[in-house]
């Protein structure tokens, strides 16, 4: 039997009808909104129905920091909800929508891989049930609205070179960064430099994200701020009296997504945002729901636990009232040696030496997840083909040092099957309720003392240097009312550090903060580290290259 890219096996499952996996799942018919046969969305109103059921165990997957070599974190995810099923639990898996950026990027979608994979995975990793469009519109709304303020006489006294509301798009697109509109002269508007963001970075998909139903939503909304006045005063999109039709916009993209796995375990896939660049974590809603209908509920946050856990547990959790009961760390001894200084090429050959240097990468997050959020940790090690027992024990022995176990997972290869060791694991840190959750910081201190906290308790950085306005930004920001919120740190994905060169655990580094805004809908404070770009762009061979259609509407060279 020859090998099947992920695309092959999906399309070669058998779905069963999304009713039945709603009866599965424990979803009424009466809130349950048909997408074709295989997606429907939840009608978020059945929490009012299930308010008197206790909770489900919620289970946190989380990660090294990614690499080249793959770590497979959303397939251990997808596998884990599938194996816990295996051993008799009744599981759901809540997990994110993919941006269409990374589809047609580098990094791929967010549905798994190999036999563990929700499905149907073209159209998650497509235009799904259009919640990412939602997200555009309503962004873009917002920026019309504003900048015909502005054209209509200006009666708030917007300073235009302070609009700060910037519009949107979900596609890797650099050649928006930085643009120059309003030109044409004065019926066109008024010139100004502006820029795009990816869809996912807009603070309308952290409000998805974040509100717990749709009034909660809509005052979000009116608390953004999209522009400052001459005399340096915020201008909310309230002021502009665009929380009303924002509203209307994502009152359907605010119910939560209900699809299925490989092995038919129910499985919501709901929000996008990045990790990198904003909070990635799926919705609180969805999570709320599943945790509602499922014993178990498997989620993940986007990259390693330096930014998605970070941010799950220092925003999500903070904001809904949410807290894991174990969190499981992906990595590969691939990856491991990759973190360790081994070329991609050479990564198929034994190199227990490589493998010693790189673990401090995953000794890192795993001594963040147990001892700053004092959380009960497992590791699991996403097996490949070419791991070596000698790899293996190595990591295992490693791990056991400082108290925590390691799990082998073949989720990729067998599904559930190849995940059943994990999920008793994970099954037994639970039952013994060791975890004593706490944040990395408190909300009464400064932003300044919440950006060191997270650069030095979690990132392992020396201190915090804040480069041109970012220090002048920050007083601005408190003056304004907004010192107790929570921090989003925008960086690097591939370094503890804000340098993606820095690999491993790099040590006496500071972490460079050039930009400070407040997103006082979603309520948190994004710093921008070292030189992320909320608008990522096309690889030199991007992936949309390999993807093509053909006359039946079959899609291939979908991963």
């Amino acid at each position: 039997m020859g090998f099947k890219s992920d695309i092959e096996i999906a399309q070669e499952a058998e779905l069963m009808h999304i009713n039945e996996i709603a009866k599965i799942a424990g979803v009424s018919e009466d809130y349950l909104e048909l997408y074709g046969k295989y997606k429907a969305k939840v009608d978020y109103n059945i929490l009012n129905d299930l308010k008197d059921r206790e909770n489900g165990k919620l289970i946190l997957v989380t990660a090294i920091n990614p690499t080249p070599a793959g770590e497979g974190k959303t397939t251990v995810s997808v596998g884990l909800g599938d194996a816990l099923r295996k051993i008799g639990k009744n599981s759901v898996i809540a997990l994110r929508e993919p941006s269409l950026g990374p589809v047609f990027g580098v990094k791929g979608g967010a549905a798994g891989g190999g036999y563990a994979q929700v499905i149907p995975m073209e159209d998650i990793n497509l235009h799904f049930t259009g919640d990412i469009h939602a997200v555009t519109t309503a962004n873009n709304l917002i920026a019309a609205m504003l900048d015909n303020h502005i054209q209509q006489g200006n009666s708030l006294g917007i300073d235009v070179r302070r609009v700060v509301w910037k519009r949107c798009l979900d596609m890797n697109d650099r050649q928006l960064r930085f643009i120059t509109d309003g030109l044409g002269g004065k019926a066109n508007g008024t010139p100004r430099e502006d820029g795009f963001d990816i869809s996912v970075a807009s603070e309308i998909m952290a409000i998805l994200c974040l509100a717990k139903d749709i009034d909660d939503l809509k005052a979000r909304v009116a608390r953004i701020i999209v522009a400052y006045t001459y005399d340096g005063k915020p201008v909310t999109a309230a002021d502009i009296k665009a929380q009303g039709a924002v509203a209307a916009l994502m009152k359907d993209a605010l119910k939560p997504n209900l699809v299925q796995t490989l092995e038919h375990t129910p499985a919501f896939i709901h929000g996008g945002p990045f990790a990198n660049i904003a909070h990635g974590c799926n919705s609180v809603m969805a999570t709320k729901i599943a945790l509602k209908l499922g014993d178990y509920v498997v989620t993940e946050a986007g990259f390693g636990a330096d930014l998605g856990a970070e941010k799950f547990l220092d925003i999500k959790c903070r904001q809904s009232g949410l807290r894991p009961d174990a969190v499981v760390v992906v990595a590969t001894a691939r990856a491991l040696k990759l973190h360790g200084g081994v070329p991609k090429t050479d990564l198929n050959s034994e190199n227990v030496a490589a493998i010693e240097n790189g673990i401090e990468n995953l000794l890192k997050h795993v001594d963040n997840m147990k001892n700053v959020y004092g959380m009960s940790v497992v590791v699991a090690i996403n097996r490949f083909p070419t791991d070596t027992e000698a790899e293996l024990k190595c990591i295992e022995e490693k791990c056991r040092e400082i108290g925590v176990n390691v799990a082998l997972t073949e989720v990729w290869g067998k599904g559930g099957e190849g995940g059943k060791a994990l999920a008793e694991e994970v099954v037994k840190l639970i039952d013994e309720g060791k975890s004593d959750f706490r944040f990395a910081y408190e909300d009464s201190l400064s932003i300044r003392e919440k950006i060191e906290a997270i650069a030095t308790k979690i990132y392992g950085a020396d201190g915090v240097d804040y480069v041109g306005k970012s220090a002048s930004e920050i007083d601005t920001i408190e003056s304004l009312g907004f010192r107790d919120l929570p921090v989003c740190i925008a960086k690097t994905q591939y370094s503890l550090s804000d340098d993606m060169k820095k690999l491993g655990r790099p040590r006496d580094f500071r972490i460079s903060i050039r930009g400070v805004k407040v997103s006082a809908g979603a309520g948190f404070v994004v710093a921008l580290a070292g030189d992320i770009m909320t608008m990522p762009g096309l690889p030199k061979i991007p992936a949309a290259e390999n993807i093509d259609v053909d006359s039946t509407g079959k899609i291939t060279g979908l991963f």
